[in-house]
């Protein structure tokens, strides 16, 4: 997403919004280039205290269609992950549809790890990592939902997984051709092939919350050495209720999940049901389209620099091209 769409606050706006939110003032701010959906600060406020303010786009911008209410997803998953003992920041003030922003907020505390894909581990060093990864993952799963399916802010939800995630992939692709998303085989094949896959689906009839963008960025780390831990899980504006296989996608993006990944592992220690039935792997395949076709459709809003994402375009596509022949196979 191009930076001009994002929110643009002045000092003294930053300042009354945080006085008003939690009754202190800011020192100093310092905004934050990573995300492209939502503005983010880093602010120094006069209590002693750093935080971090989010601010979602104007009401009226599109983005992906299951990007609708995004800040709405995230405040949801703090109030229901952090009593669950999940390592994340604290939410310290939520605000919707505010009357002086016309918009949404979450003003959350700062972090002072690093994130694991600025770390430069060895792999012997990420091992003990992706296992306490697992383990996070097993307690997220246990959350209990309402038997609602998909993504219920975006209003893309159904009473079964199969429909939920029939409807999610749907508005997927009608977002690619609203885009004209240049995709590896025409939108209708897509849909087609997904949709001839999706009675395994079935075999999901609890509702997990998934965070479905478990990559090296999102997660923080703190600590040297042996003595290195994961300090908080961030931003699960991509959370939905569904399949807590999909939450295996994203951290072995691009591969193939494998049985000896440490993730694996700790997840099952945990606690978690991790069983790579032939089922299990259809539904794997389905998750994988989805998420490459994410990859693919969100440069249309997003208009990422070409030399920045060029290769990850590629990936995308050879890796999208894979997962729909995998599901062409009988």
């Amino acid at each position: 997403m191009d930076s001009r769409t994002k929110r643009r606050l002045s000092a003294a706006e930053l300042d009354a919004l945080v006085r008003g939110a939690l009754g202190t003032g800011v020192r100093s701010s310092e905004e934050l280039a990573d995300g492209f959906a939502n503005a983010v600060w880093r602010l120094d406020l006069e209590d002693g205290r750093q935080v971090v303010l989010k601010v979602g786009p104007p009401p009226g911008l599109r983005l992906l269609t299951y990007e609708r209410h995004l800040l709405r997803t995230e405040a949801m998953v703090y109030r229901l992950a952090e009593p669950a003992g999940l390592p994340l920041p604290s939410l310290l003030h939520a605000a919707f549809d505010d009357p002086v922003l016309g918009g949404d907020h979450l003003i959350l505390s700062a972090l002072d790890g690093v994130p694991w894909n600025q770390a430069s581990l060895s792999p012997a060093e990420e091992a003990p990592l992706r296992h306490e990864l697992g383990r996070h993952l097993a307690r997220l799963h246990t959350i209990p939902g309402t038997g609602v399916f998909g993504y219920p802010f975006a209003g893309l939800t159904g009473p079964s997984w199969r429909e939920a995630f029939l409807v999610i992939v749907g508005a997927l692709l009608g977002d690619a051709v609203h885009y004209g998303t240049r995709l590896p085989a025409p939108v209708e094949e897509i849909a087609a092939l997904i949709t001839a896959a999706a009675p395994t689906l079935d075999e999901v009839v609890t509702p997990s919350l998934v965070h479905f963008d478990i990559w090296p960025g999102n997660v923080f780390l703190t600590g040297e050495g042996r003595d290195r831990r994961i300090q908080a899980l961030i931003d699960h504006e991509r959370a939905f209720w569904g399949d807590p296989l999909a939450d295996f996608i994203t951290p072995t993006i691009f591969e193939e999940i494998r049985e000896d990944d440490p993730l694996v592992t700790g997840y099952r220690e945990a606690g978690g049901t991790l069983l790579i039935t032939p089922g299990a792997e259809v539904r794997a395949d389905l998750y994988r389209a989805y998420l490459y076709l994410i990859l693919l459709v969100e440069n249309g809003p997003r208009q990422y620099p070409e030399e920045a994402y060029a290769r990850l375009r590629d990936l995308a596509t050879s890796s999208l091209v894979r997962s729909l022949d995998a599901l062409r196979v009988p």
